[in-house]
């Protein structure tokens, strides 16, 4: 399989965001693994020119500044071609069905996965999207 270019990690949780890091790594699928602590953090990568887009994105649900809701309400109206070729992942350490059944509804959401972040939720995600 190829190599994912760039995987982008938005958590508020620095050790999830480190677990998960030496997952993807341990798992040599992507060339960058980027992590950034909130929603506007991540709207900003995303934005940059400079960086490198993701082609995967874990997004949190529950961050300060910025959640995962406030961060999709934004992430629709960015430039179709910055989120043109992007898979995102809601990968949340809630279980509230309400989140659950509101994933669905959003169209930018790929799939909705519990924390942590495993190596057969991962080859799941690679086999379905890449």
């Amino acid at each position: 399989m190829k190599k994912l270019n760039c995987v982008l990690l938005i958590d508020d949780n620095p050790g999830d965001n480190r677990l998960h890091k030496i997952l993807i790594e341990e798992m040599k699928i992507a060339n960058q693994i980027q992590s950034v602590e909130n929603g506007a953090d991540a709207l900003a990568y995303i934005k940059d020119s400079s960086k490198t887009l993701p082609d995967l994105i874990f997004l949190d649900i529950n961050m300060p500044e910025m959640n995962g809701w406030d961060f999709l309400a934004e992430y629709k109206k960015l430039d179709r071609v910055k989120k043109a070729n992007i898979v995102l992942i809601v990968l949340s350490g809630i279980s509230d069905p309400d989140a659950i059944n509101k994933a669905p509804e959003i169209s930018q959401i790929s799939n909705f996965e519990l924390k942590p972040l495993t190596k057969r939720v991962l080859n799941d995600i690679l086999r379905n999207y890449f």
